[in-house]
């Protein structure tokens, strides 16, 4: 295996490093996203445990069939997870926003994200 040059850990760097998106901090996502599972794992045992003590007592064909039955058609939650923005289009948002607000600097600006664009392979742009 070769080695990468300093501009092809930039650009695997602009494509493959992530940043949160959804508008919290770091420290509210780790601590968000295994709660919100754990509701939802909550929620399940909580729902299938009802249904199960439906079919305690006598044993009972009927209602230990109903009970399966009441299980198997409930849709169960799950909480997923989704990939924040890539670095690279975090920093052209970053960029295109800054030129917007700022005037005097905006042809530097638009410097840096030619080059941002130019890193990610789409010059065009």
């Amino acid at each position: 295996m070769r080695r990468k040059t300093p501009p092809e850990k930039k650009r695997l760097s602009y494509l493959k490093d992530r940043r949160d998106d959804y508008g919290e901090n770091a420290k509210s996502s780790r601590k968000n996203l295994p709660r919100s599972k754990a509701f939802a794992r909550r929620a399940n045992r909580a729902r299938e445990s009802l249904a199960l003590r439906a079919a305690t007592g006598v044993p009972d064909e009927a209602r230990a069939e109903a009970a399966e039955l009441r299980l198997l058609g409930r849709r169960r939650r799950v909480k997923r997870k989704w990939a924040g923005a890539t670095l690279g289009e975090y920093v052209e948002w970053k960029l295109e926003r800054r030129a917007g607000r700022e005037n005097g600097e905006a042809r530097r600006l638009e410097e840096a994200l030619g080059r941002v664009q130019e890193r990610l392979g789409r010059p065009d742009r």
